[in-house]
């Protein structure tokens, strides 16, 4: 599927989900898709002024730093962060932990900040942890863009967000409130403790349920630390430990293929929902198998395709991180800056049995 393609499916996904301020950290940060104008704070350089017809520099070097290497969603995402920065002439390198651990990104954002790269790109572990490590490679003149998982707002230019967190929160509560009927026990299998999306989601689920859905008791939450195994064995144990258990939502896509594994060759199967997020690719055989009825997702190789281009941008000075700031990002189309610095990619979609085949990442 073409990615102007995949990109009009994905910008139409969902329907009667309401679009509110994005939280994220302990600040509330406004984004913009667009043209969509959202908060009155801005971010940038304090003084800095933009020249939105700067060109990109030649041979600019970007660096992709996700949370961990070998992660599918990231593979996806580096994907498009590669292809960008290919269509500027730039240089792309990925370097990253194996291990999504707070302060593992630490080393990584050292070394790129001595090899002098112009633009970091970065999913964060913890909102402080490498807050440090980027100040000094902006100090060394280096773009910071981070991506899916914010830092705190003043360690980096501008944040990607994937979609509002009450979006993406909304969306997986009432996906599981339809396939429960509105009622029982609901467990929560995240990624890292300290993951600042994952916890931004996580509570607004919490608060739109207790809303919404009185009769849903969101019972726990555990962490698969993104690990594959750890979250199957986290499965596992949601099970033993709550008999009377009607779903798991996995907000991250490592949990929710483990989570779905686990299910499909146990006695739990059709018998537990699990819905949260997970690429089509990921998840096809257990739609197709009835494991997993429905679940959402942005296209994460837009999203490093949007980093790139933010990033390739700020290099070349045709924006600040300002609030109102506009620039082009290739096949994507423009993109309006909101408050705090933050970019929306766009809504996320629902996927299940009709059109998980009409999706290939």
């Amino acid at each position: 599927m073409s990615r102007s393609l995949l990109g009009r499916h994905l910008r139409g996904g969902l329907t009667g989900v309401a679009v509110a301020a994005l939280v994220l950290t302990t600040a509330a940060c406004g984004g913009t898709t667009r043209g969509e104008d959202e908060g009155s704070s801005s971010g940038g350089s304090a003084g800095a002024s933009a020249d939105p017809d700067a060109e990109i520099p030649a041979d600019l070097a970007v660096a992709f730093l996700p949370k961990q290497l070998n992660n599918p969603y990231f593979d996806v995402a580096a994907a498009g962060s590669e292809r960008a920065v290919g269509e500027i002439d730039g240089e792309f390198s990925q370097v990253g932990p194996s291990e999504a651990s707070a302060s593992s990104q630490v080393s990584y954002i050292n070394t790129l900040t001595q090899q002098g790269a112009d633009v970091i790109l970065t999913s964060a572990n913890d909102p402080n942890a490498i807050c440090s490590a980027l100040d000094q490679a902006r100090s060394g003149g280096a773009s910071v863009v981070t991506f899916d998982s914010d830092t705190a707002p003043e360690c980096r230019d501008v944040f990607i967000n994937q979609a509002t967190a009450d979006g993406i929160a909304q969306t997986q509560i009432d996906l599981m409130a339809e396939q429960i009927g509105g009622a029982g026990q609901v467990a929560i299998l995240s990624a890292t403790a300290n993951a600042t999306n994952q916890n931004a989601w996580i509570e607004l689920m919490q608060e739109y349920a207790a809303s919404e859905y009185p009769d849903m008791e969101i019972v726990t939450t555990v962490y698969g630390d993104d690990e594959d195994e750890k979250s199957f064995q986290e499965t596992q144990g949601l099970l033993q430990t709550y008999p009377d258990l009607k779903g798991i939502i996995s907000p991250t896509t490592v949990g929710i293929s483990a989570a779905a594994r686990y299910l499909s060759g146990s006695e739990y199967k059709g018998r537990v929902a699990l819905t949260g997020l997970g690429t089509p690719n990921q998840m096809r055989e257990f739609v197709q198998d009835g494991t997993v009825t429905a679940f959402a997702l942005w296209n994460p190789e837009d999203l490093g395709y949007l980093a790139a281009y933010t990033g390739a941008a700020l290099a070349a000075g045709q924006i600040t991180g300002a609030e109102g700031e506009t620039f082009e990002a290739g096949d994507l189309g423009e993109y309006e800056i909101g408050a705090d610095g933050v970019v929306v990619l766009g809504e996320p979609t629902v996927f299940n049995a009709e059109n998980i085949d009409d999706f290939d990442f």
